[in-house]
């Protein structure tokens, strides 16, 4: 699971970072994305049943569907989840696809006690995707990671091209990343790195010692993506923020408790296990959950300072 400068090799345990809202798929594009708070908790709570080990959450306006940065709405999610598990591992969005502003993405930073997220999403550079942008300077990106540092937020390391790992390089050696790493490696957008076995073998090969990576196939690729990854013992993202469709021929609707059950029964095949959410926070030291989240906050003195 750790990058191959670390010795980890005897450990078949695999990540599912669960995705089950994004911000783009609508009720009209599909019925069955969560979108009210109620709803997302519920998928989640299910997911969870049959075994992930990640929840990686989008805040959604319940009314209109669009996008929402609401510490408020993420405590609700939070809540919802902390009432059915104590130490599924919370990762909030911090896009920059919608909100502009540091104070918007950095919203759900704040949140603390058992409202606190374990991992806030951190992507490490500006990407074209096929309708929009999502722009993140170089301050913001640094912003945000300073902010997470000082909170106790592990960054969720989202990689969609090899400069991004080259990045995540440069922050590190400013002191604004620490070892160990959690990538999330997204292949197939049109203007990134794209969903075949040479992109993602240079992807593997940069990546920082001490990094435990999973690979997220957009669109069509998912299954693909998720089968190399599950094979290449890494870890997976899944649910319907990548890909509303089942099939390649797109014939069936997909829901998100479908497509988690076409991971398990995967890794089942290739004789891998689920990591389960207490493993990860040992392999990331993550605080263990149980009222107790995200990692240890250093001494004030030790920390990062916000870039102004």
């Amino acid at each position: 699971m750790f990058s191959p400068t670390v010795l980890d090799t005897s450990d078949l345990d695999t990540v599912i970072n669960f995705v089950p809202t994004g911000m783009i798929p609508t009720k009209r594009m599909t019925p069955h994305v969560p979108v009210g708070v109620h709803e997302i908790v519920e998928e989640v709570h299910e997911a969870y049943e049959m075994g992930i080990t990640i929840a990686h959450l989008h805040a959604r306006d319940e009314l209109t569907e669009e996008p929402a940065c609401s510490a408020e709405i993420y405590a609700r999610l939070i809540e919802g989840i902390r009432a059915f598990s104590k130490d599924l591992v919370i990762c909030v969005s911090l896009s920059g696809r919608t909100f502009k502003e540091f104070e918007q993405r950095a919203a759900p930073l704040a949140l603390d006690g058992d409202l606190k997220p374990d991992m806030g999403s951190l992507t490490l550079g500006s990407v074209n995707l096929q309708r929009a942008a999502s722009v993140n300077a170089p301050d913001m990106i640094q912003r945000l990671a300073a902010a997470m540092q000082r909170r106790g937020i592990l960054p969720e390391l989202e990689v969609f091209d090899l400069g991004m790992i080259n990045y995540a390089k440069y922050l590190a050696g400013k002191g604004l990343l620490r070892p160990p790493h959690y990538f999330n490696i997204l292949l197939g957008n049109i203007a990134g790195a794209q969903a075949d076995l040479l992109s993602v073998g240079l992807l593997l090969r940069e990546l920082p010692p001490r990094s435990l990576w999973s690979l997220a196939g957009l669109g069509d690729t998912q299954l693909s993506m998720n089968t190399v990854a599950l094979s290449s013992g890494g870890g997976v993202r899944v649910g319907l923020e990548d890909n509303i469709w089942y099939d390649r021929n797109r014939q069936r609707l997909a829901r998100n408790i479908d497509l988690v059950r076409r991971v398990h029964r995967l890794a089942d095949v290739l004789e891998r296990r689920i990591m389960p959410p207490e493993k990860f926070r040992r392999c990331m030291q993550l605080e263990p959950g149980n009222g107790r989240y995200g990692c240890h906050v250093e001494a004030e003195s030790e920390s990062h300072p916000v870039p102004t």
